[in-house]
């Protein structure tokens, strides 16, 4: 229980002295690593180590240690706690004069010296009640985990307790106090702190007689390496459990990562990701592709402050989220008040994406007609958009953050169409009025030839909505005379011809 001295190099003014290496470091260090757990049974090995390291100390020709801390019981591979630095009394003298030491490190340093050293006036070499004193300290260091003094720290300094452990006031001894440990076995050892920092060295006890009463009151073993195993089949126990629960904190983090994931990129192209297969760009022979924005929009961001603006887009595209789920389209992206959908990529569905954008396309102008801007709920909020269907390239863009992207004038087109459209109001291009005309079952309105910057003159058209369902006639062929069925005539005498365009 004592480390092996290997060397000492006494020439002024380099004085250093080389003890064997103990790799788990100083039990200072130990007490003070969170990351290190000590139960009871710890804590009474290394106060028992301690003592073993005293005792052999007091029955050899060295006779005390002198110099005894937590910071000079170091702890070797095998968890055994060895006291170190002892026996070299006059190669210390000098240190309470040392001018490269500030004035609170040497008082630090003395926390552990008995109050009879810190008076006499001759030299401080210590002595075996001298060390018992400091083992008490060093007692309530394990404890507690804990500084001496650290229920002090924030009302004296080192200087301060120095002084009133070494001058008492009124028959008042200035000590440490022990806290109540979390172990409750412990409580029978704690009356070992106050025995040893009496203030009457001869009261104080001998290290033989501490190691006899923790023998005797202790019923489990006192060797570290003991309780190491005992500590590691407990653990071995638990481990199976931990085991488990870690592996269901991984699933749920897969799963959260994987939905967001899926909010990135398309479910199909996040799924190839995930098998570490490449995703190359694809060409699409015919898609359609939706944009829209908040008519307005500037006027009023700049009457509201940031994170009203914040709050307006949120509840906006929270409700436009929950729209297109009904539909087979892919959200690409939004860029401040823009809202960008496409149908018929990354999965095709052959000409139904002009249908699923259309239907989605009616359902969320529906959707805007029932919002209210939280901040302004007087003010109607009014969107348009802009349809347009034709070829496209679709890829994934970046590292860091990657997108699914798209390309092609097709892009181009339909924001050129919503740019170009009116309030409340769908603006579709001629392509995208015929997938539809081939489809069947929409209502259009020709809007006639206009100017689309980049395009030259395009004739557009307006999605009024879907065509009436004829109801079926009741049982015996005749219709209800409560009934009025508009007729496809009568419907056409209100749209525009084709034709006319």
């Amino acid at each position: 229980y004592l480390n092996q001295f290997v060397a000492a190099c006494v020439t002024p003014p380099n004085f250093c002295t080389l003890w064997g290496y103990c790799p788990k470091g100083s039990l200072q260090d130990v007490l003070f690593d969170e990351n290190i757990r000590l139960d009871s049974h710890f804590k009474l090995s290394i106060i028992t180590d301690v003592l073993k390291g005293i005792d052999f100390l007091h029955a050899s020709f060295i006779g005390h240690h002198g110099r005894l801390k937590s910071s000079n019981v170091v702890i070797d591979s095998r968890w055994v706690c060895k006291l170190t630095d002892f026996g070299l009394s006059q190669l210390h003298e000098g240190e309470m004069f040392n001018p490269n030491k500030g004035e609170d490190s040497i008082y630090q340093a003395l926390q552990w010296t008995a109050p009879e050293i810190l008076r006499s006036t001759a030299s401080k070499s210590g002595s075996k009640k001298g060390d018992m004193y400091s083992f008490g300290i060093i007692f309530k260091e394990v404890i507690n985990r804990s500084t001496p003094y650290h229920e002090y720290d924030s009302v004296f300094n080192a200087k301060d307790i120095i002084e009133k452990v070494t001058h008492p006031k009124d028959g008042v001894f200035f000590r440490p106090t022990i806290e109540f440990p979390e172990e409750g076995e412990l409580k029978q050892y704690l009356s070992i702190g106050p025995k040893c920092w009496a203030e009457d060295p001869n009261t104080r006890p001998t290290s033989r007689s501490m190691l006899k009463f923790i023998q005797k009151n202790f019923k489990g073993s006192t060797n570290i390496m003991d309780n190491m195993v005992r500590m590691l089949e407990r653990y071995s126990d638990n481990l199976e459990a931990i085991v488990t629960e870690r592996t269901t904190e991984l699933a749920e983090e897969k799963k959260r990562t994987e939905l967001l994931l899926y909010r990135m990129l398309p479910e199909t192209v996040a799924k190839r990701l995930k098998n570490g297969e490449s995703i190359e760009a694809e060409r699409f022979d015919e898609v359609t592709i939706y944009f829209s924005d908040i008519v307005g929009f500037t006027s009023i961001s700049s009457g509201s402050t940031p994170f009203q603006v914040v709050n307006l887009l949120n509840a906006l595209y929270t409700l436009f989220d929950g729209v297109i789920t009904r539909h087979r389209v892919y959200k690409v992206e939004t860029i401040g008040d823009a809202y960008m959908i496409v149908s018929g990529l990354p999965d095709r569905i052959g000409n139904q994406h002009v249908k699923e954008i259309s239907n989605c396309s009616l359902d969320l102008l529906e959707a805007v007609t029932t919002f209210q801007i939280p901040h302004l709920p007087t003010v109607p909020l009014r969107i348009r958009i802009g349809l347009h269907t034709g070829e496209c390239s679709a890829g994934v863009v970046g590292l860091s953050m990657p997108r699914y992207s798209l390309f092609g004038d097709t892009v181009n087109t339909a924001s050129r169409m919503e740019s170009n459209g009116e309030e409340m109001r769908i603006h579709i291009s001629a392509t995208t009025h015929a997938a539809l005309n081939t489809l069947g079952g929409y209502l259009f309105e020709c809007r006639g030839e206009i100017p689309i910057k980049g395009k030259g003159t395009m004739t557009t058209y307006w999605l009024l909505g879907k065509e009436p369902t004829r109801p079926s006639p009741p049982q015996g062929g005749k219709l209800s005379p409560l009934l009025k069925v508009t007729t496809l005539p009568e419907i056409q005498t209100r749209i525009t011809p084709v034709d006319d365009c």
